[in-house]
């Protein structure tokens, strides 16, 4: 089994994997987990072992459908992440910061059905909506973590979290070999992913 392949079928099991290979970022990794799937622990996790902002991945369409535009628009104004406004379920949380409001947030945003009516702004999630062409279009962590999802078949967005080392410097991917090993994550690279949908594809 691919390395690839391992990581699809953590996706679709509701299991937290790390994406490498952001040329976007410098190399920057990230934890994922297809939305549908979030709980609670995995907010945690993300929050104590990434330290990074919890972000949700959305498609284009979605983000309509809730009333979420970028926060700059232009190119230029743009700091390499496709940030919208933050958000907050309107009902079912307290304070939004807490891993079991903030997962709520993200079960509500992408529930089919629910609109901008049941989110209010600011919040404590942060949306980042991608490029309808996905990760061949935008080689990036939320790009990728969409297209992932997509062939997990495990929806259509997903919970990422840059990943900080314990002294505050981005993390690569051999920075935390040992919690790989002892979480058994399973590991995505954006180089394997794009040749895989190249491949699907014929080559294109």
């Amino acid at each position: 089994m691919t390395r690839l392949q391992t990581a699809l079928d953590a996706i679709g099991e509701g299991k937290i994997i790390v994406i490498t290979g952001d040329r976007l970022r410098g190399g920057d990794i990230d934890f994922a987990i297809a939305a549908r799937h979030v709980t609670p622990d995995a907010v945690n996790f993300m929050a104590t072992h990434g330290r990074g902002l919890i972000c949700l991945a959305i498609t284009p369409s979605r983000a309509v459908r809730l009333g979420i535009s970028l926060l700059t628009a232009g190119a230029e104004r743009q700091s390499g992440r496709p940030f919208g406004r933050s958000i907050e379920a309107r009902s079912g949380v307290t304070t939004g910061i807490s891993a079991a409001d903030r997962a709520e947030t993200i079960r509500v945003a992408t529930t089919e059905g629910k609109t901008g009516d049941d989110l209010v702004s600011p919040g404590h999630v942060f949306p980042l909506i991608t490029v309808a062409g996905g990760v061949r279009e935008r080689p990036a962590a939320a790009e990728a973590a969409i297209d992932l999802c997509r062939l997990a078949g495990a929806g259509e967005a997903a919970v990422i979290c840059s990943i900080m080392r314990d002294d505050g410097e981005m993390a690569r991917v051999d920075d935390i070999a040992d919690l790989i090993a002892k979480h058994d994550i399973a590991v995505a690279d954006i180089t394997e992913l794009l040749a895989a949908l190249d491949q699907a594809n014929g080559g294109s």
